[in-house]
């Protein structure tokens, strides 16, 4: 993965719109997840996230810091989906997780969104704190 790929995750979480209610950023963790759509695929995949997913990421406590479109490269010639997730802790991750793969309307979402085959080939997740020299950042409730 391209370092700007990351540098892109911080700028975007510093730019965030703060509010009362935020994980303490020196003891949250970040989840930079990155997604290769399958071939024609990517339109469909950000209607999902757009209509339907960041909902249910909220509903079960995860907490959406921001979103981007990678511009296509060789590597990637559609783009990728590429955003990052705030969580207090790795076990909370992990229970949220499995708590959204379990939910019956995501598993309707994914049965509807794919009929005519997977929107995603691959999934990279990068795990993430702050350093104790990082400006705050602020993550929107």
């Amino acid at each position: 993965m391209r370092p700007v790929v990351l540098a892109c995750a911080a700028l975007a979480a510093l730019s965030a719109p703060a509010t009362a209610a935020q994980p303490d950023p020196r003891t949250s963790v970040y989840e930079l997840r990155i997604y290769y759509p399958a071939p024609g695929k990517i339109d469909a995949l950000n209607a999902r996230f757009r209509d339907h997913t960041l909902k249910l990421f909220e509903r079960h406590g995860m907490t959406n810091v921001a979103y981007w479109n990678e511009l296509a490269t060789a590597e990637a010639p559609q783009g990728r989906l590429v955003y990052v997730l705030a969580y207090p802790s790795r076990a909370a991750r992990d229970e949220d997780w499995k708590a959204f793969g379990a939910d019956p309307e995501w598993r309707a979402m994914v049965a509807a969104s794919e009929a005519n085959g997977k929107l995603v080939t691959k999934v990279e997740s990068i795990f993430m704190t702050s350093t104790d020299y990082s400006p705050p950042i602020a993550v929107a409730r």
